[in-house]
């Protein structure tokens, strides 16, 4: 292979309605020069790329139609080279692995994902979700670099958080529960059913506190709000996973008298590691679409 990026750029320019003369005087060359470049380049490839006519301007042959998406896809490759070398110099992450938990709203995570692909669009992405606790764990464990997940108190000290916003909790149970029945429920009646809870008991998220002596606890969200589905107890769960469309008009928000406070979002990253531009900025996009849902 003895063909260069400057006849393959010829090339793309000359196919693209330009003739010889008229490419060699974008270039400040003469057209000759053009000419013996794009025939060196047929020479180095095997094939003949234009049908060359007195008085007529080059015309692209069946192989010349062929190459020309390739060659395309070589001047592109060549730029996107460039973009991550001058995003490197600059400071930028090659690469950004994300973990999250598997309650965060999908919303607000989907659009920042998906502005941070036109603000940084050569950034590798790699994205984990996982129960309470993985998040902690891949951080700590040099599998991501940032994480979202819900405030607790045992946070190790290894790592950094900062606060990005709040998600509401509502008191949930299944449409054929008991409860469901109930205009307004007080402490004394969620008593008397059986309550879903977070595990582990120490998990210290909002909405943790044992009401019922009967008690059945999950590592997951989604998973209680199945477990509520077959009207197995009532609990707390954050709004907008009583609102996925698999549990709508499955789960019944209770009118109560107590409600727990809000789950508090947080950024989390290692101590240790500073965080890149692309972390930082996906950090602020997504508490502004949080706040959005808010």
């Amino acid at each position: 292979m003895q063909w260069n990026l400057e006849q393959i750029r010829l090339f793309v320019s000359v196919a693209e309605g330009h003739s010889f003369s008229a490419v060699g005087r974008q270039i400040h060359k003469a057209q000759s020069a053009v000419s013996n470049a794009i025939a060196l380049l047929e020479a180095d490839l095997g094939v003949l790329l234009f049908e060359r006519s007195s008085g007529r301007q080059p015309r692209l042959t069946d192989a010349g139609g062929a190459l020309l998406e390739e060659a395309r896809e070589v001047l592109r490759q060549c730029e996107r080279l460039d973009g991550r070398a001058l995003g490197l110099v600059r400071g930028e992450e090659v690469r950004l692995r994300l973990a999250q938990d598997e309650a965060m709203p999908y919303q607000p995570v989907l659009d920042s994902l998906e502005a941070l692909a036109q603000k940084f669009p050569l950034l590798e992405v790699q994205l984990a979700s996982g129960a309470q606790g993985d998040v902690a764990r891949k951080l700590l464990e040099h599998r991501a670099d940032l994480g979202l997940l819900f405030h607790h108190e045992h946070m190790p000290d290894a790592l950094e958080r900062q606060r990005l916003g709040t998600i509401e909790m509502v008191t949930v149970c299944g449409a054929g529960h008991a409860l469901a029945h109930f205009e307004h429920v007080d402490r004394r009646e969620l008593a008397r059913h059986r309550q879903l809870l977070m595990a582990p008991q120490d998990s210290h998220y909002p909405g943790g506190e044992q009401l019922s002596p009967s008690v059945w606890r999950a590592d997951s969200f989604y998973v209680m709000a199945e477990l509520l589905m077959r009207n197995l107890g009532w609990a707390w769960l954050p709004r907008h996973v009583v609102q996925y469309p698999t549990y709508q008009n499955q789960l019944v928000e209770l009118s109560s008298d107590w409600t727990p406070p809000p789950l508090v979002v947080e950024l989390v990253c290692r101590r240790d590691e500073a965080l890149g531009p692309a972390a930082l900025w996906l950090a602020e996009c997504f508490a502004e679409h949080l706040q959005a849902i808010g």
